[in-house]
């Protein structure tokens, strides 16, 4: 049930079961921590091969044989390379990703209005979610770095703990441009994928409860409407990965020696689009798509947890 503003007007704060007050936008933060940093972290040996083949893809041809490439040099231990730094930065990520988008959509509904809000709500969704995953990523920057040079770095050549590795990218800043060198190919990976992320997520949400499940929302019990969260994230995930695959190809090559002091254009140019938008897509693909389902799933089960609701369909 929606709840009526203080001094009586429409405000998007009290639309909801509850008043989205400080205590709301902290449990939201929470919520996004736990959702993105053991989604990420649980899929580091997805990761690690799907680096590689960005870098190398001579050498890992596949999903499947870059899996037994990886383990026959390494062991079973080189598949979770970078598994400190991707939960820990993944955690942060979400943390203001959920939280801030939360805020920022609250914020920019009551900045259009009643009436704009309802007739504009994408573009609500979208300028949320962008705005969310610009401070996002200043957190994610970083340890992403850290986690991209462990994975793709020659066994050997670079320390894989996560505070050995971050102090030695410190050391060699001059080269690694860390802390923040990947931030603008992180910002054009990231922010499409966000924008893509949120905004098919609610608009598949509300698909589900104007289409299929056409009762009153609060009608149907938390395992409904779980699995409309589940079900929208997935989808929303498959979209994410096609729109931000190329940025994050080019992320995961920044890391590579052989493009040490190399500018963006240049490794794009050298690389190619088609190999920069296809090249580790199909393992990209279905690493996204569950998890950002399950991001959804662990995000709305906390807020469901917490007597929150669900996201969307409103």
């Amino acid at each position: 049930m929606a709840h009526l503003a203080p001094a009586g007007k429409w405000d998007a704060r009290y639309l909801g079961p509850v008043p989205h007050d400080t205590s709301y936008y902290a449990k939201c933060m929470l919520g996004g921590a736990l959702a993105c940093g053991f989604t990420h972290a649980g899929i580091t040996p997805l990761d690690v091969t799907k680096c590689n083949m960005q870098v190398d893809p001579a050498k890992y041809k596949g999903l499947m044989p870059g899996l037994r490439t990886i383990v026959a040099e390494e062991g079973s231990k080189g598949l979770w390379k970078g598994f400190g730094p991707t939960f820990v930065g993944y955690s942060l990520q979400g943390m203001f990703k959920y939280g801030l988008y939360e805020f920022f959509k609250d914020t920019y509904m009551n900045l259009a209005g009643e009436e704009a809000s309802a007739k504009y709500k994408g573009a609500i969704w979208l300028a949320g979610s962008a705005s969310a995953e610009f401070f996002a990523d200043v957190a994610l920057c970083p340890l992403e770095m850290t986690k991209v040079k462990i994975q793709t770095s020659p066994p050997g050549s670079f320390p894989v703990p996560m505070f050995k590795a971050l102090s030695e990218m410190s050391k060699l800043k001059a080269d690694t441009r860390y802390p923040f060198g990947s931030l603008v190919p992180l910002w054009s990976r990231q922010i499409p994928y966000t924008m893509a992320k949120f905004f098919f997520f609610e608009y598949i949400v509300e698909l589900f409860y104007s289409h299929v499940f056409t009762a009153p929302k609060d009608t149907y019990g938390k395992g409904t409407q779980l699995g409309v969260t589940f079900a929208s994230g997935y989808l929303a995930g498959v979209v994410c990965a096609l729109v931000s695959h190329p940025a994050d190809s080019l992320v995961s090559l920044m890391g590579k020696p052989a493009n040490k002091g190399k500018g963006l254009g240049q490794i794009a140019s050298e690389t190619g689009l088609v190999a920069l938008a296809t090249k580790g897509l199909g393992t990209r693909v279905l690493m996204i798509g569950t998890l950002t389902g399950f991001q959804w799933w662990i995000y709305d089960s906390f807020k469901t947890a917490m007597g929150m609701g669900t996201t969307g369909g409103k």
